[in-house]
């Protein structure tokens, strides 16, 4: 039933490798997938070797499943928000006052991209931590930053065409402008009501599934002690991890000796999802 999948974490963990594994597994049992790069530093065309653009294209070898990366910000500063040329740059300036709207508004923009397009699930190959945090919050920022423009443009609808005559030279449509400031909230709260669970803590985000990738399990018979000392070292934390998250679906991804990219790689890397390998290996 899930119709968002966000994989997030720090950089350089794995997130688009896992990201790639389960659009892969969802392709098999969905009728249509999308994944989609938000991260700026995309790494999906090289995951797939693939070329992929800000374009949904079908993913060399699969029928129902499709890529596609894109730069929020870039996508937000190539529309017009709210109307024409002259009062878009007029309520940019006005929106862009508000703290973290500049952002909120480039989430808006793949928010709505993605909600004209008709797929059954999409995964969000994420940026880093700290951005994909700022992303989740940015319904709410943007809901209220559209709700105080609004009302001051109600409150100030003449002194605004006035000012905006002053500065472009045209004459503005307050009810097209209004229109459109209400399309676009409209959308966010959309989104925003597909996010939320009453509850689940700090971002309203239902988060149950963590993998740990990059896990060493080491040859039998090894006699490696740098391997050795890096298994207990990961044991340690592993072990923090099963205690602090009982309730958690954790997913124990092995770290292979030979580089993931490419459809027949991804799909035998996706088995483990399904398949732990620790138990593989321990039959070894």
């Amino acid at each position: 039933s899930l119709k968002w999948i966000f994989v997030g974490g720090k950089g350089g963990v794995g997130k688009t490798t896992c990201s790639c594994c389960i659009s892969i597994l969802l392709s098999k049992v969905r009728e249509s997938v999308l994944i989609i790069s938000t991260d700026p530093a995309h790494n999906l065309s090289d995951a797939f070797a693939q070329k992929f653009t800000k374009v949904p294209t079908l993913v060399n070898g699969f029928h129902n499943l499709f890529a596609m990366e894109i730069d929020p910000t870039q996508e937000a500063e190539e529309k017009e928000i709210f109307g024409s040329p002259s009062d878009n740059e007029f309520f940019k300036e006005l929106a862009y006052s508000i703290p973290g709207i500049d952002e909120a508004m480039s989430f808006a923009e793949v928010m709505k991209l993605v909600q004209s397009m008709r797929f059954s699930t999409i995964v969000f190959d994420t940026a880093p931590t700290g951005h994909t945090l700022r992303l989740l919050s940015f319904p709410t920022v943007l809901d209220k930053g559209l709700g105080k423009i609004m009302k001051l443009k109600s409150q100030f609808s003449g002194l605004f065409s006035q000012l905006q005559n002053m500065i472009s030279g045209s004459q503005a449509n307050p009810e097209e402008l209004q229109d459109k400031m209400e399309h676009t909230k409209k959308i966010i709260t959309e989104v925003n009501n597909q996010f939320r669970n009453p509850e689940l803590a700090k971002y309203k985000i239902d988060v149950d599934n963590i993998i740990i990738n990059q896990v060493l399990f080491p040859d039998k018979g090894n006699a490696c002690g740098f391997c050795h000392a890096r298994v207990n070292m990961q044991n340690k934390y592993i072990n923090q991890i099963n205690d602090l998250y009982e309730d958690f679906h954790v997913c124990k991804l092995p770290l292979l000796k030979q580089e993931i990219r490419g459809k027949e790689p991804l799909e035998s890397f996706s088995h483990y999802m399904l398949n732990p390998y620790e138990e593989m290996w321990k039959k070894q």
